[in-house]
């Protein structure tokens, strides 16, 4: 069930907004500071997925990621450089629905971006080996692109900047 949205406390912050002094770098410093104090730094990315094993085998096999963890059939860590990609499966902890009951699923648009070389090479290697693409590869001025699905749906994107 919905319950009523009450607005009346985002009038009262855009108000404050409106007809409060400019914010400077020193107040803006003050609360972003007290704020981020308990990031400590990314940890990785998860994605939600049905089969872990499956999974760890693709970013292993196709796109040479690392197996760091696995807890079969629930979770699996992969990593590549600085990359962690947790890979959580029906029954793991981060895959719980949520209070309101929505589940957690994969697919989606927000993706991982990995950079590739040679990147017309790799397509053809990949859509060799039964990979699902989204699209044709993209040409823009900061490099080439292409989307890529892993065997859930989860989006990758794999990219290679223009030479400079």
């Amino acid at each position: 069930m919905y319950k009523e949205y009450d607005y009346s406390t985002e009038i009262l912050m855009y108000h404050n907004e409106k007809h409060s002094p400019p914010r400077t770098s020193k107040n803006m410093e003050d609360s972003s500071t007290k704020v981020q104090n308990f990031i400590l730094g990314l940890w990785g990315v998860r994605y939600q997925v049905k089969e872990v094993q499956r999974s760890i085998a693709f970013y292993t096999k196709m796109l040479g990621f690392n197996l760091d963890l696995q807890n079969l059939p629930a979770f699996g860590q992969v990593s590549i450089g600085d990359l962690k990609l947790i890979l959580s499966g029906p029954g793991a902890s981060g895959s719980r629905s949520m209070p309101d009951g929505r589940q957690q699923e994969p697919g989606g648009w927000n993706r991982i971006v990995l950079q590739a070389q040679d990147l017309p090479t790799r397509i053809a290697e990949l859509k060799k080996e039964g990979v699902r693409f989204r699209n044709e590869m993209e040409v823009g001025p900061g490099g080439r692109q292409i989307q890529v699905e892993d065997p859930d749906g989860n989006p990758i994107e794999l990219f290679e900047p223009a030479r400079r």
